[in-house]
């Protein structure tokens, strides 16, 4: 019995009913939404909007090219019609640059990347110089920026020093995940020669302590309070915790974890760089839980850093490893593809890629709380993207074999046998994202026109 092909679990059902209909595989129906001459990049963000009428990319020239990319735009998913939410003015070829858009979980909003003002030669685009802006369709005059940011000593509690990167709204749209590099860390660098400029993590609270900033045009006024909630380290000890870098990061659940206690705690799963007793070098997921209140200072140092060290975490702020995979055969998680650690809407799991023991990536799950991890698939080749889930359900999304699986997890934490719900072709679907109600999948796929090649976005429905 052969039933790895049909898009649904209803049609899984059928095929235990009715062993003829699991012979000829049924696909999702795909259906081209874009064919303008440029890319419409979705980057793996929450591209469609609240009703599900629109999907929200950027146009950036190539994978790295957020500095040359001028627009935001957005396509109407029956129509096909595209619109332009945002447009740079005046830009170079060294910024400011815009990308990486997502849309807010129920409101007709947009944020995404914004490099600073000026953007020249001496100050070009760069993962230090940039922020999170916020659109209102219902006020698109507008531009509000999320982090305030204030480099100048003395710093201010609630800014930032540097640039954030790829933000992702919360469940209830009240809070702001990203990755963020410190300006000031990237100067001690070049002064010094030690390194210093190290990623991390933050969040901004959109209810939280007014935060004003000396007023310069290197200095921007946010409207949301911010926080780096990961400390890094340029040489982490080996055999320790120590981070290096902590990247790659996703909300855990819509609401977080459900605790031993039943509570739910707000956190974001991560990948974190360290280094093995033996001094191999190796990342494993992470948890940090994140504190109601994020203006209040730890044990760490100041919120708002020095002028020598980063930002120091909230109060309350909990990190804990969540994989200890050094003794596998492959260790750690697996550095390609790029991708994310990602959770369903129950945070019951954090989903990450790493070699099995024959060397294929594969995809693995592990409960927020920790313990062994689960391999979730078996593929012959290799997994070619993150995990992507399914808004209610505990069913997942992944590109292998240049097509679209999904997969679904009992409530025992069993793994169902991956369902192909496109077919096989030459270019790879990525940057898949869920419809809010689940009913479709939008994705990127290369096509070539002539001598040209484009990134557009695709559509597909059971």
């Amino acid at each position: 019995m052969h039933i790895k092909n049909y898009p649904t679990p209803l049609l899984g059902i059928i095929c235990f009913i009715s062993m003829t209909a699991c012979d000829t595989p049924r696909y999702w129906t795909e259906t081209q939404l874009t064919f303008s001459d440029q890319n419409h990049e979705l980057d793996y963000n929450e591209n469609f909007s609240p009703d599900d009428q629109w999907i929200v990319y950027d146009t950036r020239p190539n994978p790295a090219g957020i500095a040359l990319n001028t627009k935001i735009e957005k396509v109407h998913v029956s129509s096909r019609i595209q619109e332009i939410l945002y447009q740079v003015s005046n830009p170079t070829p060294f910024g400011p640059g815009v990308g990486a858009v997502s849309y807010h979980p129920f409101l007709p909003q947009v944020v995404f990347i914004h490099g600073l003002q000026p953007a020249n030669e001496k100050q070009p685009y760069a993962a230090h110089r940039r922020s999170g802006v916020i659109l209102d369709e219902r006020d698109p005059e507008t531009l509000h920026y999320m982090d305030s940011r204030d480099i100048y000593d003395p710093f201010t509690p609630g800014a930032l020093r540097g640039g954030t990167h790829r933000h992702q709204w919360s469940g209830d749209g009240d809070w702001m995940g990203y990755t963020y590099n410190d300006a000031l860390m990237v100067d001690l660098e070049s002064k010094t020669g030690q390194k210093n400029d190290l990623r991390t993590i933050g969040v901004s609270k959109r209810i939280g302590p007014k935060v004003p900033v000396k007023p310069d045009s290197s200095n921007i006024q946010g409207e949301w309070f911010s926080a780096l909630v990961v400390p890094v380290v340029p040489n982490p000890k080996p055999g320790t915790d120590e981070i290096s870098r902590a990247y790659e990061d996703w909300w855990v659940g819509s609401q977080g974890y459900r605790k031993p206690d039943d509570t739910y705690q707000r956190a974001r799963g991560f990948i974190g760089d360290l280094i093995t007793d033996d001094g191999a070098n190796i990342s494993e997921v992470f948890v940090v839980d994140i504190p109601d209140d994020i203006h209040i200072p730890g044990n760490e140092g100041p919120l708002e850093g020095t002028a020598e060290t980063m930002p120091a975490p909230p109060k309350g702020v909990t990190i804990r490893r969540i994989t200890r995979t050094e003794n596998r055969t492959y260790p750690g998680v697996s550095p390609n593809p790029r991708h994310w650690v990602s959770s369903p809407a129950d945070g019951s799991y954090i989903s990450y890629l790493a070699k099995d023991d024959t060397g294929i990536v594969q995809v693995f799950l592990v409960s927020p709380l920790g313990g062994e991890p689960i391999q979730a698939t078996h593929h012959e080749t290799d997994v070619q993207s993150m995990v992507r889930w399914h808004p209610t359900s505990i069913t997942f999304a992944y590109v292998t074999d240049n097509s679209l699986f999904t997969a679904e997890v009992s409530s025992e934490g069993k793994v169902s046998n991956p369902t192909r719900i496109t077919e096989k072709k030459e270019e790879a679907p990525f940057a898949h994202c869920w419809s809010r109600n689940g009913a479709q999948i939008a994705f990127n796929r290369y096509v070539t026109n002539g001598n040209d090649r484009f990134i557009q976005i695709f559509i597909a429905k059971p």
